[in-house]
């Protein structure tokens, strides 16, 4: 019998109808498998992923492929963005077996958990050998099964980094150097094929430009961000970046578009427009924001973690365009228009002759009349898009995505109020957006205490919130905090950090990514590395530092020095998967600066858009009357002779008050 069909996850519910009987991961799950004296298949996957759909295709609907997982295995389908840390257990076992990782994961398992076997995906005719090879083993060489299992084990819980170093200067400075060392200084990002969006250490770059002054960093992340946006892996319709490129020139994606690459993103451009005032940079940012409310908000508030890889099982059939389609759309000498502008040929850049969208003029500093025309060819290519096969959505809401996407919105709203007066790009109020997410993850997210996962149609799923969950929100409720001067997400925020100070510590300055009360596994995973998103360790250091700076509490920020520490030996060797980590390390040696203005007019007043300006990396700014309930930054601060008055602080050290922009400016340089 298939245990599918009561799911939350939209992954799962894909798997609901194989002849494969797969139970969702429980303990009765390894009971079984116990009571039967079967080892266990399970397969890890995400609903957004097209190798998972293949391998669904080939094998698990397949009634001969079902029947002999059935006799021979008890099978647990597993979407990993719901349980990251199983995830973490059996990738890192999968590693360690193969020396590589991915989606679909197949991991054969004893009825204890513990990994023997671990690979990808398997086509069908292999996958068919493999059950009735490792059906044989468990009957003839169980003790040889047992022990390899016993060894992966052994394997994976070792501690990867050994040790902990001061955070430095020299550190920060060292990982840029290696970071140079992988650049590509054509194509822009960090090695070769296939080129994944480097958006942490974009953020990092850019905060060690603005910190150390390093004009080098700010154009590497300028030069990545610009070889990106006028890539296929952006969407050049509709916005929004899909997961990665196949190719080292950013032209072919793998087409799912997750929400945590576009929250990410959405940061580092917005961040490249403060900086520079770059205007492509601005648009990339404004349509990666939209993309969010207009394609991933749920009716709910919060944000959909993903568009699907496929359009009815093939890849890339809603974005890629021919010049005959172009024409049927267009006419003739609109259609030549479009295929010079975005790289549209006969030949084609992707299959079947069709090509993949880049962008190939400058339009961004463009004459109105070109702008104008661009604008017109994208919007009737786009109507025409809508007609087609659209994928599927992964409507699921993960907290800790969405506590990214939230941080993003937030930067961004607060960005273009600074550089427009107010925020009405498109009549999108992107704070009320933040805000109404904020308030799902708080009331259906946030259960007794702790951070559940996931919900679905706004009913909560029953996986436990793990390390970047509560990084991540916690961080996320600092930003809506700093532009809405509502305390209550303080003290959310507050919260949540206890709970990770209680709960996930691992007594010698770093974290765990599960509780001390959660489901035991073969292991305890605590990996500090940064992949796709932020590890639980760099995503609460940032969150402990904004708290920190927030609240003036300095044990918050002695436990982000601590917990970063863990992390330096990955930081000196291999900062490419510490992006975040290091970007906390950027605003721990700024300051982070706290910027308390008083004023009566917290989003126009010159000051807070001159704070807005010129903020060092990782500052905290929040601006309102010295009344204002539960903003301790504001506490006790007056206005100097009845002016708005700006209090800018430095790791708890105070610069006398001002009241001009232009001394505010020189403080914050």
């Amino acid at each position: 019998m298939n245990r599918l069909g009561d799911a939350t996850s939209p992954y799962l519910l894909q798997h609901a109808d194989n002849p494969v009987h797969w139970w969702p991961w429980s303990e009765e799950a390894f009971a079984e498998a116990k009571r039967r004296d079967v080892p266990v298949l399970i397969s890890v996957g995400y609903a957004a992923c097209h190798w998972c759909h293949v391998m669904a295709h080939e094998s698990f609907e397949d009634a001969v492929v079902g029947d002999l997982v059935n006799e021979h295995f008890v099978a647990i389908k597993v979407d990993r963005e719901e349980r990251p840390d199983v995830d973490a257990v059996y990738m890192s076992a999968t590693q360690a077996m193969t020396g590589q990782g991915g989606w679909p994961m197949t991991i054969f398992a004893a009825p204890d958990g513990k990994p023997f076997l671990c690979g990808t995906y398997y086509p069908k005719a292999q996958f068919t050998r493999l059950l009735g090879a490792v059906a044989d083993a468990w009957r003839d060489q169980r003790q040889q099964v047992l022990e390899q299992g016993d060894a992966v084990v052994e394997a994976i819980a070792r501690n990867p980094l050994g040790g902990g170093a001061e955070i430095t200067k020299e550190l920060l400075d060292h990982a840029v150097e290696l970071l140079r060392g992988d650049y590509d200084t054509v194509r822009g990002g960090f090695g070769g094929a296939p080129k994944f969006p480097p958006h942490m250490l974009m953020l990092f770059l850019l905060r060690h430009h603005r910190r150390a002054g390093d004009a080098e960093s700010l154009e590497l992340a300028r030069h990545t961000g610009e070889a990106m946006a006028r890539g296929g892996i952006y969407d050049q319709l509709a916005g929004g970046f899909h997961r990665y490129a196949v190719d080292a020139t950013w032209t072919v994606p793998h087409f799912e578009k997750m929400l945590y690459d576009n929250a990410l993103l959405l940061r580092a451009y917005n961040e490249i427009w403060r900086l520079t005032g770059d205007p492509l940079a601005q648009r990339i940012a404004t349509e990666t924001a939209l993309f969010l409310v207009n394609d991933l908000q749920t009716p709910e508030g919060g944000f959909a973690s993903a568009l699907d890889a496929d359009t009815e099982g093939v890849e890339g059939t809603t974005y890629s365009w021919t010049p005959a389609q172009l024409a049927e759309v267009l006419g003739e000498d609109d259609a030549k228009f479009a295929a010079d502008l975005f790289g549209v040929t006969g030949a084609g850049t992707f299959e079947h002759g069709t090509s993949v969208l880049v962008l190939k003029r400058d339009i961004d500093d463009a004459a109105p009349q070109v702008q104008e025309r661009w604008s017109r060819v994208r919007g009737l290519m786009m109507a025409a898009r809508r007609d087609r096969a659209q994928p599927m959505r992964d409507d699921k809401v993960v907290a800790s995505w969405n506590g990214l996407a939230i941080t993003a919105l937030c930067e961004f709203w607060r960005n273009s109020t600074e550089v427009g007066g107010e925020s009405s790009v498109e009549e999108v109020d992107f704070r009320a957006v933040a805000v109404e997410a904020g308030e799902l993850l708080l009331t259906h997210h946030l259960v007794d205490g702790r951070l559940r996962r996931v919900s679905r149609d706004g009913a909560v799923g029953r996986p436990a919130g793990v390390l970047e969950d509560y990084g991540c929100v916690a961080e996320a409720f600092c930003a809506l905090h700093q532009v809405t001067g509502d305390g209550r997400w303080l003290a959310a925020a507050g919260v949540l950090l206890d709970v990770a100070g209680e709960r996930f510590r691992d007594g010698q300055g770093g974290f765990h990514d599960t509780a001390d009360d959660a489901e035991q596994l073969v292991i305890r995973p605590a990996d500090p590395t940064d992949n796709a998103t932020p590890s639980g360790l760099s995503s609460l250091v940032n969150a402990l530092l904004s708290y920190a700076a927030l609240s003036g509490e300095p044990r918050w920020r002695e436990m982000a020095e601590r917990a970063l520490s863990t992390v330096a030996p990955l930081l000196a060797r291999h900062p490419r998967f510490a992006g975040y980590a290091a970007a906390g390390a950027e605003a721990l040696l700024s300051g982070p600066y706290e910027i308390a203005i008083v004023t009566g007019d917290p989003e126009g007043d010159p000051l807070v858009l001159t704070a807005i300006e010129h903020a060092p990396p990782g500052a905290v700014i929040v601006a309102g009357r010295p009344e204002a309930p539960g903003v301790p930054l504001l506490a006790g601060r007056t206005m100097l002779d009845g002016q708005p008055t700006a209090y800018v602080c430095r790791g708890f050290v105070c610069d006398r008050p001002v009241t001009t922009t232009v001394e505010l400016a020189t403080i914050l340089g």
